[in-house]
């Protein structure tokens, strides 16, 4: 039985934390951590594994707080645990420029925060990709090295979230039982109660996708340990649907909306107090209940220690493969073959689709690093993610290396962040280019967070052909390279194709999207260069045999164009340059010099890509012509769909003319 005056004592020190920290913050969400303090108690000090001494242990448990807008209650248990990086100090400075406690948990910024929530739902699919990553690492390694839980804290807002069902749907059918996640059921929303809004029978919904349930009071110590334990032995996720009252112990807020988020202020801040029996001051502890809470947070010490033990137990081979894919670090036998392959492409000049390319370029990846996990939201044998490597994962054998997301989009894109935060594998996935929409706020969360995830997108433009519009992406490319901290790549043939997803594998901190074609393209490299010219971002890929009066521009698809346009104007007399631009990100890294060069200072400046023209004025200035798509596609075969959209080399070689037929002085 759970000692209840102490219990409470330690739950209070959250509650006064969190509202103590909004209230001088001026700003923030006490109302959940006030409600879910109870929860967290239990769940930090009795049942959780990590260390704060050594937080980043491989081994501990992993906690993710889905409604991201009560922070404070992870930020106050970090401190309260013994976390180095969260002191009385960051607790005074929440939401305050520069402090490691921002509004909502930024991965990153301290230990002990996981991932970056706040979308709500997010959260939810992070920890299925945790989950999937524990399940899939101990099946390689055994209970012995991997062996921990993945808990979430989940409130209203984010199971009324689309995510949270692809999310749950996939843990269930994936079978992933040691996955906990506690549901803050406290019927208030910001704009007042659920019942405003939604009226879905929650339980019922978990039920329906293969989770085990527990219904409890989620402010009864007992019953929440009670939920836990039957959790723990569960073969299926489990769902612990808590009862709370959000802002509990508020006299006159608690159960309403007016405490969900904004400060209490401070006459009732202090009538909590009264109403708690809470008489310390605001940020002060008292010695007894620290002690309680730090000695909590020591509690799994030795069994770290016994880890650390097992560990250093295996074959020598083992332990250091382990520790490399922890660390993230990359086999030193990948630019070895990496290289070794691009030799090959020169020799063999395929006529490939980029997603074909990509395909031949992952069985080069797969096979060099164990780590990778590839998936496809249904679309395997369109986005070509799969290679002889890679067997499928099903809900019984981890030991595959590939994950059938289904329809799911968007907690696929959320999973393989959980995979990559989790640690000791590399995600990727495909889907189509124009559902890259459905994945982009995950994908932008990747970039803020500075996780490697790498985005197969296949079907990047018109080229795609007969599927119409709806299907076509037109702004897409420009939508994903105005994420800042995405390296957006397009590459133009088979080599290049190899060269991005060298660049991808080595990006540990920042998330990559491959843009690839359904239709073939010829080779355009046609030197081995040992050196990666897509990771200049853009690059002379032909070059004019006089000095140029031409530069064009172009990515993807459309440089095989724009080597057309060349060599009609170069046997027109108008020497030529062509540039190839896999990546905008990856040029703006570049010296000033070394871009200077690349754009040049050729009269006639022409960009070609099937998409829209935004960012291109960087190449082209003011004064360019470009030559893309204006409005959305239509349906019908793709080189039809070229001819008729005006994107084809005859059109390039017009406007170069009229440009420099314009700048070509007239006689007197």
């Amino acid at each position: 039985m759970t000692n209840i005056e102490k219990h409470q004592r330690m739950a209070n020190a959250i509650r006064f934390l969190s509202m103590d920290a909004v209230q001088k913050a001026n700003s923030g969400h006490p109302g959940l951590p006030m409600g879910a303090a109870d929860i967290a108690t239990i769940l930090f000090t009795k049942f959780m594994k990590f260390d704060p001494t050594r937080p980043n242990w491989p081994d501990r448990d992993r906690f993710v707080l889905s409604a991201g807008h009560g922070s404070m209650l992870l930020y106050s248990a970090l401190y309260l645990l013994g976390y180095p990086d969260i002191d009385i100090e960051e607790i005074r400075n929440f939401r305050q420029l520069g402090a490691k406690t921002a509004g909502h948990p930024e991965y990153g910024h301290a230990a002990g925060i996981e991932t970056t929530t706040g979308p709500l739902g997010q959260g939810i699919a992070n920890a299925v990709g945790m989950a999937m990553a524990e399940r899939k690492l101990n099946d390689e390694y055994g209970s012995d090295i991997v062996d921990h839980y993945t808990w979430c804290l989940a409130g209203d807002g984010c199971l009324m979230e689309g995510i949270s069902q692809e999310a749950i749907s996939l843990a269930g059918h994936m079978k992933l039982n040691k996955l906990i996640l506690f549901w803050d059921n406290n019927n208030i929303s910001i704009d007042g109660p659920i019942s405003l809004s939604d009226s879905t029978d929650q339980v019922a919904r978990f039920e329906a996708s293969k989770w085990h349930t527990i219904s409890i009071d989620g402010h009864n110590p007992d019953e929440i340990s009670n939920a836990i334990k039957e959790a723990q032995s569960s073969d299926a996720p489990t769902l612990i649907a808590c009862k709370t009252t959000i802002g509990f112990g508020s006299p006159n807020k608690a159960g309403t909306n007016g405490v969900h988020g904004a400060p209490l202020g401070d006459a009732e801040i202090a009538k909590t107090r009264k109403a708690l029996g809470w008489k310390a001051e605001p940020f002060e502890i008292p010695s007894e209940i620290l002690d309680s809470w730090r000695l909590a947070g020591l509690r799994s010490k030795s069994e770290r220690n016994k880890w650390e033990k097992r560990l250093n137990g295996l074959e020598t081979d083992i332990k250091c493969e382990f520790e490399r894919r922890i660390r993230g670090d990359i086999p030193k036998r990948f630019d070895k073959d990496i290289h070794a392959y691009k030799k090959q492409l020169i020799e063999d000049a395929p006529t490939l689709a980029t997603r074909k390319a990509s395909q031949a370029a992952l069985e080069v990846v797969n096979g060099a690093l164990i780590e990778t996990i590839g998936g496809s939201a249904d679309l395997t044998g369109s986005n070509n993610t799969n290679t002889s490597q890679t067997l499928p994962i099903t809900p019984d054998d981890f030991s595959g290396r590939f994950i059938h997301y289904g329809i799911r989009e968007h907690a696929m894109a959320a999973a393989m962040n959980g995979m990559a935060l989790h640690g000791g594998l590399i995600p990727y996935s495909g889907g189509f280019m124009i559902f890259s929409d459905y994945c982009r706020p995950s994908i932008r969360l990747a970039a803020l967070m500075g996780i490697r995830v790498i985005h197969v997108l296949t079907h990047d433009s018109i080229g795609l052909g007969e599927d119409g519009p709806t299907h076509q992406p037109v702004e897409q490319l420009a939508s994903l390279r105005a994420i800042p901290n995405l390296n957006v790549m397009r590459p133009a043939d088979a080599t290049e194709t190899a060269e991005c997803w060298q660049i991808a594998i080595e990006s540990e901190n920042m998330p990559s999207a491959l843009a690839l074609t359904r239709q073939n393209l010829a080779p355009q490299r046609h030197e081995y260069e040992k050196f990666n010219l897509c990771s200049r971002g853009a690059y002379e890929i032909a070059a004019a045999d006089d000095d140029p009066v031409v530069t064009i521009f172009a990515s993807g698809s459309e440089v095989e164009l724009a080597i057309e346009a060349k060599a009609m104007l170069d046997a027109d007399g108008h020497p030529t340059r062509v540039v190839s631009v896999p990546s905008f990100e990856l040029f703006e890294k570049q010296d000033r010099e070394y871009q200077s060069g690349t754009i040049g200072n050729t009269p006639a400046r022409i960009a070609i890509e099937a998409g829209i023209k935004q960012g291109w004025e960087r190449f082209i200035g003011n004064d360019g012509t470009f030559i893309g798509m204006s409005g959305f596609g239509a349906s019908g075969p793709y080189k039809e769909l070229y001819e008729h959209f005006g994107i084809t080399a005859e059109a390039a070689v017009e406007a170069a003319k009229e440009i420099l037929s314009s700048n070509t002085p007239q006689d007197d």
